[in-house]
């Protein structure tokens, strides 16, 4: 897959490939593309922010646009790739306006 492949704000669920090579469903919120990679919540598991290698998305399987009342916000300035060079994992909380939190 490369960036093309994928839009901000989205809901995907994709076959996906970890860190030791096994083969993953997964549900991601995408929040940026960076240039290589992107950055996602996974929505079904622990909820922490992941730098996502476009390389390591093998297929989507669904892909949902979220509308803009219900998207979740991040600050800008923690999704710049600059603040990703050395991580692949954030916690960080986020919320949607539209539900009150």
């Amino acid at each position: 897959m490369n960036r093309s492949d994928f839009k901000e704000h989205t809901r995907i669920t994709v076959t996906w490939k970890d860190k030791e090579g096994k083969l993953r469903p997964g549900n991601f919120y995408v929040y940026a593309l960076l240039k290589d990679a992107m950055i996602v919540r996974a929505t079904d598991k622990d909820g922490l922010l992941r730098k996502l290698p476009f390389s390591d998305v093998l297929r989507i399987v669904k892909c949902q646009e979220v509308a803009p009342q219900d998207r979740y916000m991040i600050p800008e300035e923690v999704l710049k790739e600059s603040n990703w060079k050395d991580r692949d994992v954030m916690v960080r909380y986020s919320s949607s306006p539209n539900r009150g939190k």
